[in-house]
């Protein structure tokens, strides 16, 4: 489950369990990245609310189902195993496509964006976000500049920017405190 100790949702009280009953599943399941913020709830909280901001508003514009495949690749780059597997499966659910989902899939594990089933300009969004993730002090403005050339808008651009840096946060308190599907 985690390196790090956590109180579950039949330990919990007070603001955790507050919290735990917003993000609770069947069964009272809470997910572990969830959980691992159980000694801090303020900072669950936090997460949640850039979580949910990021990912899941309605005010975004690009489809919910690319910004979980910019999230599976950052998560993918970093390694980060229980992110990679958790937005896989809510990307193939938005995607209602599985042949699809799972060459968009194949192509991420083996870091191969030239035969991903995608279009150009997504393709450079996908590359922005390998910059971002592996070498953010050298992103150019360049690379900001092919965003605007493929069509995105600024707006766009920081809903791609918010995405990848949401999932090297998430990865990096995952891989950091042994977060497991365990």
């Amino acid at each position: 489950m985690a390196w790090i100790k956590t109180k579950s949702y039949q330990e919990s009280t007070g603001k955790l369990r507050a919290l735990y009953d917003r993000v609770k599943g069947p069964n009272n399941n809470v997910d572990n990245i969830m959980m691992m913020h159980s000694l801090r709830p303020h900072t669950m909280e936090g997460h949640m609310v850039l979580y949910k901001n990021v990912l899941h508003h309605s005010a975004n514009k690009i489809p919910k189902w690319f910004l979980e495949v910019v999230g599976v690749w950052v998560s993918e780059l970093n390694e980060c195993r229980y992110c990679v597997e958790h937005h896989f499966e809510g990307l193939r659910r938005l995607i209602n496509d599985d042949e699809k989902a799972m060459r968009i899939r194949d192509c991420l594990d083996k870091r191969n964006l030239h035969n991903i089933p995608l279009a150009k300009k997504e393709i450079c969004a996908l590359k922005y976000a390998q910059s971002l993730t592996e070498y953010p002090g050298n992103v150019k403005k360049d690379e900001f500049d092919s965003l605007l050339k493929e069509g995105f808008s600024h707006g766009e651009i920081l809903e791609i920017n918010q995405v990848v840096s949401y999932f090297n946060y998430a990865n990096r308190t995952v891989l950091g405190l042994g977060c497991s599907t365990d």
